[in-house]
């Protein structure tokens, strides 16, 4: 397991790479810093259409090295943005070495408490602003007239409304399956092995690495996140499912854990909606994928609020509300 490097200093410091291949990826590192599409100056023999195969061919970066910067810097799930402009990867890049300047060890934030505490935070918001909880009720039909959405109804009870947003489970005769992911969740008594004994990791291990098609993605928290007792950690390990014995599929990624106390597998079928949303009015998300990182699943939020809203989301437009104040 190697630190991902983000930076010159860290590029030098690598073990992933040998000292020849290190001055190379951190010229390529300087290069993606100072690249500006509006000024030619920073192009360097390159341009914005340029594809990421060219790039690499012109500071010479070897496989391995292009490996790890498309699927753990730009967080790629397969290796069909080489054939694409650059443009979009040197963004992602810059992304993840910007966030890592502002947060320090790492570019990712998780909420202490766990993940249940992004729902929390949406309807503490959503009360602010006038949203209405109806808790414990079971979704028995989404109630349609003349091909669109009228309410949803749960007993005898019906809430009328003119938009549904819901996810793949309420809305099965809208939806298609696009595959099956593979989740393993384990408890440990320690860090995972080599990382310096992190109290928190991301692990991504590229598709080409175990002669696969979909990266395999590792994340672990633990008591610093007030998920676990002291001295607990979890391991969640995920991945597409792409052969008929998906366990086998996540071995790697058990491999670096060392000993398990207890592990739990479940395979789940992914969905995407059939359509828009537009005519009916109702708005299906797909089901989350093996990342670990929730890009796609942000992506998926920006969709679903375009198809709702018909506009894109600004962010300029949200305001840091201080829900204590409140």
């Amino acid at each position: 397991i190697s630190k991902v490097p983000a930076d010159e200093k860290e590029a030098l410091a690598s073990d992933l790479m040998g000292l020849f291949e290190k001055r190379r990826f951190r010229n390529f590192l300087c290069w993606v810093q100072d690249f500006n599409k509006d000024d030619p100056k920073t192009f360097k023999d390159l341009s914005p259409t340029s594809t990421m195969d060219e790039v690499y061919k012109k500071f010479g970066l070897d496989e391995n090295t292009s490996d790890f910067v498309g699927h753990a810097l730009a967080l790629y799930r397969d290796d069909t943005y080489r054939a694409k402009p650059c443009l979009e990867t040197v963004n992602r890049i810059k992304l993840y070495s910007e966030s890592l300047a502002r947060y320090g060890k790492s570019p990712y934030l998780y909420p202490l408490y766990g993940l249940g505490e992004l729902p929390q935070g949406f309807a503490r918001l959503s009360a602010i602003y006038g949203g209405t909880y109806m808790l414990d009720k079971q979704i028995d039909e989404i109630v349609m007239e003349g091909g669109k959405v009228v309410g949803v109804r749960s007993g005898d009870e019906v809430a009328k409304c003119k938009q549904v947003y819901c996810d793949p489970s309420y809305a099965s005769g809208n939806v298609k399956k696009t595959g099956q992911v593979v989740r393993c969740i384990c408890l440990l008594d320690h860090p995972i092995p080599n990382t310096k004994d992190a109290l928190s990791t991301q692990i991504i291990i590229p598709q080409k690495q175990v002669g696969r098609k979909s990266d395999i993605y590792i994340s672990m928290v633990s008591y610093t996140h007030q998920v676990s007792a002291k001295g607990w950690f979890i391991a969640m390990i995920s991945t597409t499912v792409e052969t008929d014995n998906p366990e086998a599929e996540i071995q790697p990624g058990l491999n670096l854990l060392g000993p398990i106390k207890q592990k739990f597998i479940k395979v789940s079928d992914s969905f995407e909606p059939t359509e828009d949303g537009s005519a009916s009015q109702l708005f299906v998300s797909k089901t989350y994928d093996a990342t670990s990182h929730f890009e796609t699943t942000c992506i998926d939020v920006l969709d679903i609020f375009k198809r709702g809203t018909g506009e894109e989301f600004d962010f300029s437009k949200v305001k840091h509300t201080d829900l204590e104040q409140e």
